[in-house]
């Protein structure tokens, strides 16, 4: 039996279906990222969880036990949102142990606990300062280490990176990646960001218009795309995406944008049938004997690696290549991949199914 499961959960307001028929099961220790576009419902998912918006119908049992009926503060479960929430009158100190003041913890043992949770994110220095005088990033630690401080038995996080630069992002993200793995807590966390959600997590939600796309582990997710929305949301840049249709003999497609190319496909299929092949941008590569030659149009150097739009008929493939292949505007690229890296979706369907 999992530790978390989320079944058949909806949501309505006004009449308009938020979520949709949800079914999620996380392991204890495990942690699981929800992710996809604004307003796919990932956010009303765990205020459902946390009980702050009470689904219309379904059920959340937390290690066997429905929670439905339960008030939020009777759940056992931490929240840490993407605004701190931290009292300006007080320390970094007392923030953290206000949780525990309320439980009528002890003094001492408060400031036992108050200790080891500041050793953990290493904050211990701040303890005195108050949060007006702690950047973006300090404050969202005081905020997890509050949340830490009371052992609960589920963390949710709401989008807690957002309001950080970019350099502070990534220096957050790895203080909760090692959180969880120094504590084994058992996480549920939202996202928009499909990196954090790669680096995060050990499973992943990719959820659009209410309803759960594709469930499964990162690399799941990444290389076996459930639909064509997954394939093209999880990846930076997005998989490339050719539509044509199969050859006469079953084994190539020939694309729409270049009906005189012929593509290999991962496996035969049936001649004349309407499909997407998808590579991923790192998947093409460069090569000297065969493949296909096309003309260099953009050229995007990103440090160490460089990224390269390249002209097939009326598309654009994006390749994602060593910066020391140097590559130079109006260039030709002699470029391929190994028909096992590509996608196959139904055009139709959008699903994948090679």
């Amino acid at each position: 039996m999992a530790f978390i499961e989320i079944e058949r959960l909806e949501r309505s307001i006004g009449g308009n279906n938020i979520l949709k028929g949800i079914d999620i099961s996380l392991e204890k220790g495990g942690f699981l990222v929800l992710v996809g576009p604004s307003g796919c419902g990932k956010s009303t998912l765990l205020n459902a969880i946390a009980g702050l918006q009470p689904p219309t119908a379904g059920d959340i049992r937390i290690d066997g036990a429905s929670v439905l009926r339960l008030h939020p503060s009777k759940r056992d479960i931490a929240m840490v949102f993407q605004s701190y929430a931290l009292y300006p009158n007080m320390t970094v100190s007392q923030n953290i142990g206000f949780p525990l003041e309320m439980s009528g913890v002890a003094k001492p043992q408060r400031t036992a606990d108050i200790g080891a949770v500041a050793k953990t994110l290493q904050i211990e220095h701040l303890l005195d300062r108050r949060p007006g005088q702690l950047s973006g990033g300090q404050r969202q630690r005081v905020a997890m280490a509050r949340a830490l401080v009371r052992k609960p038995r589920l963390f949710l996080f709401d989008e807690p990176l957002s309001n950080l630069d970019a350099k502070l992002r990534v220096e957050v993200r790895a203080e909760i990646k090692r959180l969880h793995q120094k504590t084994g807590a058992t996480i549920i966390y939202v996202t928009h960001d499909q990196i954090e959600a790669m680096t995060l997590a050990t499973q992943i939600v990719v959820m659009k218009d209410g309803i759960i796309q594709q469930a499964g582990t990162p690399a799941q997710i990444y290389s076996q795309p459930a639909n064509m929305f997954v394939a093209d949301f999880m990846g930076s840049p997005p998989m490339n995406m050719l539509e044509g249709r199969v050859s006469d003999d079953g084994r190539n497609m020939q694309p729409s944008a270049a009906p005189e190319t012929v593509l290999p496909l991962p496996e035969p299929l049936a001649p004349g049938r309407k499909i997407v092949l998808g590579i991923r941008p790192e998947n093409i590569l460069t090569s000297e004997t065969d493949g296909l030659e096309l003309p260099v149009e953009i050229v995007e150097p990103t440090g160490s690696d460089i990224f390269v739009w390249l002209r097939l008929g009326s598309a654009l493939l994006t390749a994602r290549l060593p910066a020391s292949d140097d590559p130079k505007l109006d260039d030709v690229l002699r470029v391929g991949w190994e028909p096992s890296r590509a996608v196959v979706f139904d055009a139709t369907t959008r699903q994948r199914i090679g």
